[in-house]
């Protein structure tokens, strides 16, 4: 069952929302309805799933309902259609104090302007979730503490919020959420406040977080770039509606529409495309059941010249070239074994276009990609990795 669960979910602005429902469901679009009945369309048929412990980002330009959305997943914004299910209840259905619990014990929120308390301290600013949970005291003190020590500011217990940069302001209303110890975690263009540099910290503090927290996050942002870097999955929002969904590597690689494909356009593919999007599939002799004529052949028929070699069992034993083998067929000698070159470069499937390019300057030959096993996954040649630069992909997406 998926942590967070929207299904068909609405927003419309305007004095009649429900009487601009039917007129949504029949297709009508954000421009129409204002220019025809005067409402506004903030979330327009949105559904999608998160799984516990994913980071689910939503991304758009300003104006395309991320941030509207995002309000309607704890009620903050009242949503005028559809269902929002946590651990499976219909928090659409539920009563203000149900509401409250929620809120208060799973869901916490961190916004783009810190939202900190000025004439709190920062450990009474951490604290305040749990204290509106009414934990008492020492427990609030101490898992302030602990929170603050997660996040880098130890030793800043007694300041006051005005006296942070504002990262660490950020850094404090990072764990203030953390300290409930709600499993959802919504974050509203939590970073973009910041400078460039504090920002890449930010990302990279979440990142680490996430692996020992293992929260279910859904991040709201404008920026590509931090999507890109911080999202298992990426949702790309326009006027109300969701275009496309995927890993950054689908998106990437399979643009949805033209809007998807301007948006992706100046990406450095490098650095974020995998040998797993952009490799072919290797052919290979397996050593067993091969000898060099064997070999000879399958490179001719193929016109290669050069092929890789397995065991039965798929794991890479090396490469053989044609070269080679011809000249251990003039000599008479049919020891396959003896010619296969071991020096080559093996790569993983996880494995970024940017970390491969080196690789073709140390070998001559193709570079294998393998599983943990070391089995034979596939093959990245030069060619392949200029596509996957180019958005052209392996050969799958040929």
């Amino acid at each position: 069952m998926p942590k967070v669960e929207v299904q068909k979910i609405y927003k419309v602005f305007g004095p009649a929302p429900k009487q601009i429902l039917p007129l949504l469901e029949k297709g009508e679009d954000k421009a129409g309805i204002l220019k025809r009945h005067k409402h506004s369309v903030g979330v327009n048929n949105v559904s999608f799933a998160v799984e516990e412990g994913e980071i689910f980002v939503i991304m758009g330009l300003s104006g395309s309902g991320k941030s509207t959305l995002i309000r309607c997943l704890n009620r903050l914004i009242e949503p005028t259609g559809g269902n929002i299910l946590i651990d499976g209840q219909n928090i659409t259905e539920m009563s203000a104090a149900e509401l409250r619990e929620v809120r208060r014990k799973k869901v916490a929120m961190v916004f783009q302007n810190f939202a900190l308390l000025p004439h709190k301290t920062v450990l009474e600013n951490v604290a305040f979730g749990l204290e509106i949970q009414k934990a008492g005291l020492e427990m609030r003190r101490q898992k302030a503490e602990e929170m603050l020590e997660i996040v880098g500011l130890k030793g800043y217990e007694n300041a006051k919020p005005q006296e942070l940069s504002g990262g660490m302001q950020q850094r404090v209303g990072l764990a203030r959420a953390l300290a409930i110890e709600g499993d959802i975690l919504l974050m509203d263009e939590a970073f973009s406040a910041l400078d460039p540099l504090i920002r890449k910290d930010m990302q990279n503090e979440l990142l680490s977080l996430q692996q020992k927290m293992k929260k279910t996050i859904i991040f709201i942002t404008h920026d590509l770039d931090e999507a890109l870097k911080i999202g298992d999955r990426i949702a790309i929002m326009k006027d109300g509606r969701i275009v496309q969904t995927g890993t950054a590597e689908e998106i990437l690689q399979n643009p949805a529409d033209d809007y998807v494909r301007a948006f992706i356009q100046d990406v450095n593919r490098s650095k974020i495309i995998t040998a797993a999007a952009i490799m072919r599939n290797a052919e290979a002799i397996i050593l067993e059941k091969a000898g060099i004529r064997t070999a000879a052949r399958k490179m001719k028929d193929l016109g290669i010249s050069s092929i890789f070699v397995t065991n039965k069992s798929g794991v890479l034993q090396g490469i053989v070239t044609i070269d080679r083998v011809s000249s251990l067929i003039k000599e008479g000698k049919e020891e396959l074994e003896s010619i296969i070159d071991k020096n080559i470069e093996t790569i993983s499937l996880e494995t970024l276009i940017d970390e491969i390019i080196p690789l073709f300057l140390n070998t001559g030959y193709p570079i294998a990609v393998v599983d943990e096993e070391k089995r034979l996954k596939g093959v990245v040649f030069k060619s392949t990795v200029l596509a996957g630069i180019a958005g052209e992909g392996g050969e799958n997406n040929a």
